[in-house]
């Protein structure tokens, strides 16, 4: 009976620390921004139990390490990539300095309860570094005035950027169709980082140019979810011919008026070069 008596109540007691430590608040995030300060958390509620350790990890090793009951308390594990603010670091809060490529990976918080059980909490999530472009997205290969059959032959590209940006071609404010768009594969450099182009080939029609004769194309490009750029461009369409009608111009003026006027004059020139003609040859 003794027996049956202490199972029971270790049971409960198993049953009561089960869900002991929970991690109130954590905040591991996706993706941070090369250069920048990143912080990490993992706020914890004991619900009674004692602590023994707070540990993080990246890619299954360990960097940080806080356990009360040890001297010092906390110990930091250098890593490459992984530059630990020691001074703004506490049990529930890590900043890692000027991150970097190298820094991304698998991260994790473990929490810990004390003895007998070590209960244990944890948090998991990847971090991405991203190393945005040099510059927006480049439009390249237009032509400032096209007439209608004519074909629009543009590239846009993303330079230098990890991981590639997106990109996408859109047609007076629409999404272009994936037949006008010419693909090109990534070009990488020697800095891990990616150059991305892609083509646009569209035949000039009359119907997409605006009443104020104007076609828009834009290139956006994009690293989701901390970047987002675009470029547009107006494309021109040459005006329609016209021809002037030189004999019904307001600049030439015709009419019977003018033509009577002229007949009229050249009489009058006539009758006196024929009359001085008379008075020399009387002479």
């Amino acid at each position: 009976m003794n027996f049956y008596v202490t199972s029971q109540i270790f049971c409960s007691f198993l049953l009561t620390v089960t869900n002991a430590i929970r991690l109130t608040e954590k905040s591991i995030p996706s993706h941070a921004i090369k250069g920048e300060d990143v912080i990490l958390e993992c706020l914890y509620d004991l619900q009674g139990d004692s602590l023994y350790s707070v540990k993080w990890y990246r890619n299954g090793q360990e960097f940080y390490r806080h356990i009360p009951t040890d001297r010092p308390q906390t110990v930091v594990f250098r890593q490459p990539g992984l530059i630990v603010d020691e001074y703004k670091s506490t049990e529930t809060r890590i900043v890692l300095r000027n991150v970097d490529l190298s820094t991304r990976g698998k991260f994790r918080c473990e929490v810990s309860g004390e003895a007998p059980l070590f209960q244990t909490a944890t948090s998991t999530n990847v971090l991405i570094v991203v190393d945005l472009p040099d510059d927006g997205p480049i439009i390249s290969g237009t032509d400032p005035m096209y007439n209608p059959g004519d074909i629009l032959t543009a590239n846009c590209t993303s330079f230098n950027s990890f991981p590639a940006a997106t990109l996408n071609w859109y047609i007076n404010g629409q999404v272009a169709p994936l037949r006008l768009l010419k693909k090109y594969p990534a070009v990488a450099s020697n800095r891990e980082l990616t150059t991305s182009t892609l083509g646009l080939r569209l035949k000039v029609e009359k119907s997409l140019f605006s009443k104020s004769g104007d076609l828009k194309i834009k290139c956006t490009a994009t690293i989701d979810p901390i970047y987002w750029k675009s470029n547009e461009e107006s494309i021109q369409g040459f005006p329609e011919r016209s021809y002037i009608n030189f004999w019904n111009s307001a600049a030439v003026p015709y009419s019977s008026a003018s033509q009577k006027t002229g007949s009229l004059s050249f009489l009058i020139c006539l009758s006196s070069v024929l009359t001085s003609f008379q008075l020399v040859k009387v002479s």
